[in-house]
């Protein structure tokens, strides 16, 4: 028996084919519309439905480009199951480079939405109700924000079997137990019963290379794991290491920023990450490690202020 065509906005795709969609949001004042592009990959054997976003953010650019490699490495007609691809979700912000909707909302606090909340709401409704909500297992791709960078992890509930089978099947350097935000999407997503990842790498409105690697190829292993593809033709990749502890060390003084350390690197408790200097090149304090583990992310501020996050570390 032939395998049903796929549904999606007005939309249907049979198996074997791939379709894009545009689903309308809003309308700008110069009368052009915005819509939220959407690619569907129908297998053509039964398989799960899964999907892909990127650019909740909209200054987050590295999933994009991992988006768009990872849709051009499928095959349909080989294809077991469907995948959903929405390479950009915060169309408003990314064509800015700004991670807020233009009222200053974030979207990845307003899930899962209403028809006739606020802009944010209404995305978050139609990403829930057209994208999510068709499937059972999701991958986030984000990047860090206000000028860090990340070092290339899975935050999910690890605690969860399922959740961590497939976090351990992408194979960040890292993986971290992190806990559901509310009006996120994947709290969103969690409570209509889908199984997500979320992946961080890279820096904000920059296209780390070894980022989008990373990213690609974990979820291509996702994929395959799930039974969609063919493994990956590659060395067994090197387990993901666990956390579920981290915390930010906070600067204690105010100047130029120097650190020692880098993404990936294990470092002690106690050990020097770094120094504050003034302008004039005088230290004023220098900053430690609170406890040991994992970098897993850092400031790219060249100028910090008393208390602000330097450098994440996770204890694995």
């Amino acid at each position: 028996m032939a395998r049903p065509s796929f549904e999606i906005g007005p939309i249907r795709v049979r198996p074997g084919q791939v379709k894009s969609v545009s689903l309308p949001i809003t309308r700008l004042v110069t009368g052009a519309d915005v819509d939220l592009p959407v690619r569907v990959v129908h297998g053509r054997e039964d398989g799960p439905t899964v999907w892909v976003d990127a650019a909740i953010h909209g200054d987050e650019a590295v999933g994009v480009e991992v988006v768009r490699q990872v849709l051009a490495d499928l095959d349909p007609k080989t294809m077991r199951g469907t995948l959903i691809a929405v390479p950009i979700v915060n169309v408003l912000g990314f064509m800015t480079g700004d991670r807020y909707l233009p009222d200053r909302r974030d979207l990845n606090r307003s899930f899962p939405g209403s028809a006739r909340g606020s802009l944010a709401s209404r995305i978050a409704h139609l990403m829930m109700t057209e994208v999510v909500a068709k499937c059972e297992v999701g991958i986030d791709l984000h990047t860090g924000s206000d000028r860090r960078t990340n070092l290339p992890q899975i935050r999910a509930d690890l605690e969860d079997p399922r959740t961590r089978e497939l976090a351990e099947a992408f194979a960040a350097p890292v993986m971290l137990h992190a806990r559901i935000r509310d009006g996120s999407l994947r709290a969103a997503a969690r409570e209509a019963g889908a199984t997500v990842l979320l992946y961080e790498a890279g820096e904000a409105w920059r296209m780390d290379g070894w980022a989008i690697e990373a990213g690609v190829r974990g979820v291509r292993r996702v994929l395959a794991a799930l039974g969609m593809t063919d493994p990956l033709d590659e060395e067994p990749p090197t387990p993901s290491q666990a956390s579920f502890k981290s915390s930010w060390v906070r600067a204690r003084g105010t100047g130029m920023l120097h650190l020692e350390v880098a993404l990936g690197e294990h470092v002690s408790e106690g050990q020097r990450l770094g120094g504050l200097f003034d302008s004039f090149g005088k230290r004023v304090r220098l900053v430690h490690a609170e406890r040991s583990g994992v970098v897993i992310g850092r400031t790219e501020a060249p100028v910090v202020n008393s208390g602000d996050a330097v450098v994440h570390v996770a204890e694995v």
